[in-house]
Order: structure tokens, then C-alpha cells, then sequence
């Protein structure tokens, strides 16, 4: 393998890149939103202002890793679902490109053009073999209902020299403080893909966090991660499964829901419901996502940008599986702590 570096699309503010560099893995993102841009800038992560679309492997000649997190919206229960609804277009996509034919003029018919930058990944892979010089490891997320995509593209790699993996993660299982599920890829040249192996345990409604295997330690709560003087509970801005009148309510002695871009919108009260408290602070937001707490959050719409990123602590069992690297070792009272610094 090539000296370890990776390139980042659609980097957002900057998940995944403070994941490598925790790991001390040097990393450069491309990200084309301003604002996710100026928090990169102000939290020291190198980065490319541009479209990932105008860009190829021969850019960035000494990344050996590719990775990428392409936009989710289309895809998301809580979205418009053109992309979930485009699904079967996009597996033929995935076909078609690597079969060498060009489907430029094909993406600009789907109905939302974010769709289309799930294949964007693939292009750059592809590229990069045409190129003589593939990468040596792969590493995709989005949403679950991609998880189809990342299996047809895992059909692809294959043939090309990888060995590849495949599955959704829930993020609570890796010590993030919410439930959020991720579908991964890694693929690697020159050695079997590895996804990591849990390190708590899953969060079931109603069940204790006491309950479940002994090996694992317990899911992480919001209470173990904000400063706040009393208990509360959250009530969810959407409702559960995409029911507006069945709007989730999650307790502080609970992980928190899915943390997106309408988290300041969710409303916080008192645990027995009878008063108003502050609403998350982006500050707040950022610790349940396993941000640092002095996190530099720059530019506008911060929730978006909050909400878009992958949890740096899952990223960093991603990577580590993925490269094979020794596995991270964390203390439970220091992500989120406020003293949390931006590197170790």
C-alpha cells in the first residue's frame, strides 16, 4: 500500500476529516458549500472550495484512500424521497458507467440532480483505475435505503481487485449518543474489508441500558454529554416513520434521535412535560453528534451543517477498521466534556 492519505467528497463541516486527524491520518475534503466551508477553515481542515463533479483522482495525486459522503436528502424518510424513488435508475447507472458508457446526459433527466452524486464516488474509483493507480481503500456512507447502491457499486469494485464489505451501522453501537443508522462501504485492495465490531450496546425502547451482552458497555446518554441541571425531554420537529402527528419524544437518560437539520426546531421540556426549556444550542447539537464542544462552527444554517455531518466517532471506527489500524481507545467522559480539544 501507498503511504496513507485520504481525499474526502462532500466533506460537509468536517466529520470524517476530525476523525482521520484524531487517527493522525492526513486528509483533504472538497466541500462547495460556503458555509460548511468557512467551519472547515476555522477548525484547521484542509480543503478544496468547489463541486466534487469538477473534480478527479488526478487532483489529488497522493490520496491513496477515497471516501465520501454524498448529500442524503433525496434519500432520506424525512425528505422528498425522489431518490429513494429513482433507486432502480441509479443501480443502472452504476452499471453503465462501468461498462465505460457516459450517463452525463441520463443524470441531468433524474428528477432532483442530488441524486445523482451518490455515483460520484464510483466516477472517481473508476477514474483512478483507468488512472493505473486505484485507491487502496474505499470508504462510503449514507442513509440506509443506499445501501442498495453501495452493494451494486460493491459488484463493481470487485472485479477491479477489492474485497468488499457492506452493512448498515447504528451509530449508539459505537458510542455515539443517538440513534442514527449509516449504510458503510469499505472496500480494500491488497487485503480483506473489515467493518468494525460494536462497542455498546443497541438502544431498545423501553429496555434498560443495563440489559444486553456484558462484553459491550452501555449506550450512551444525552444526559452523559450536556450540561444540563435538570432532566428532560426532547419532542421531535417530524414525526416517527414520517407521521407528522406521531412526533418522537426522547428522555436525557436516552440517546438522542436522529440528529438532523431541523434539531433546533425540536423542543425542549421538563421531564414531566409541564414546562419550556432551552432548545439545543449548536453547541449541544454538535456534542450529540461527537463533535468536539469547542467545535468552531462557522458560516450560516449551522444546524444543516450539524445535521449533514457523519459523527466523528463513528467515522473514527470506520476508518480504523477499514485501514487497519490499532482500534481507538476512549474514555466515556471525553467526547463532549467541555474541555474536549480539537485534536489528542
Amino acid at each position: 500500500m501507498r503511504s496513507v492519505e485520504i481525499v474526502d467528497l462532500f466533506a460537509g463541516p468536517g466529520g470524517l476529516d476530525v476523525a482521520a486527524r484524531n487517527l493522525g491520518v492526513p486528509a483533504s475534503g472538497i466541500e462547495w458549500d460556503p458555509d460548511a466551508y468557512k467551519t472547515r477553515l476555522a477548525a484547521g481542515l484542509k480543503t478544496t472550495k468547489g463541486d466534487v463533479r469538477d473534480f478527479g483522482p488526478k487532483d489529488f495525486p497522493d490520496a491513496s484512500v477515497l471516501a465520501g459522503g454524498p448529500p442524503c436528502q433525496t434519500f432520506t424518510v424525512a425528505g422528498s424521497g425522489v431518490g429513494r424513488r429513482a433507486l432502480d435508475t441509479v443501480i443502472h447507472f452504476v452499471h453503465e458507467m462501468a461498462a465505460g458508457n457516459n450517463i452525463q446526459a441520463d443524470l441531468s433527466l433524474l428528477d432532483d440532480e442530488r441524486t445523482g452524486l451518490v455515483l460520484e464516488p464510483l466516477r472517481w474509483a473508476l477514474a483512478a483505475q483507468r488512472n493505473e493507480q486505484p485507491y487502496d481503500v474505499i470508504v462510503l456512507e449514507q442513509v440506509p435505503s443506499v445501501l442498495p447502491v453501495w452493494k451494486e457499486i460493491g459488484k463493481v469494485l470487485e472485479p477491479l481487485g477489492y474485497s468488499v464489505k457492506t452493512k448498515v451501522l447504528r451509530t449508539e453501537e459505537f458510542g455515539v449518543p443517538q440513534t442514527r443508522r449509516r449504510a458503510i462501504l469499505v472496500a480494500r485492495r491488497n487485503g480483506e474489508a473489515a467493518l468494525p465490531a460494536p462497542t455498546h450496546r443497541p438502544y431498545r425502547k423501553g429496555v434498560s441500558r443495563e440489559d444486553g451482552d456484558p462484553a459491550l458497555s452501555r449506550w450512551r446518554r444525552m444526559c452523559d454529554v450536556l450540561d444540563r441541571p435538570e432532566e428532560f425531554v426532547v419532542v421531535s420537529n417530524y414525526g416517527s416513520g414520517g407521521d407528522p402527528k406521531a412526533r418522537g419524544r426522547r428522555l436525557s437518560t436516552e440517546p438522542a434521535a436522529t440528529v438532523t437539520g431541523k434539531i433546533s426546531r425540536n423542543r425542549v421540556l421538563t421531564s414531566d412535560g409541564s414546562r419550556e426549556l432551552p432548545r439545543f444550542s449548536h453547541a449541544e447539537a454538535g456534542l450529540l453528534q461527537t463533535f468536539p464542544a469547542l467545535y468552531p462552527w462557522s458560516g450560516q444554517d449551522l444546524s444543516q451543517q450539524i445535521g449533514n455531518a457523519i459523527p466523528p466517532r463513528l467515522a473514527e471506527h470506520v476508518l480504523t477498521a477499514a485501514l487497519g489500524l490499532e482500534k481507538p481507545s476512549f474514555s466515556e467522559a471525553e467526547v463532549g466534556m467541555p474541555g474536549f480539544a480539537l485534536t489528542r
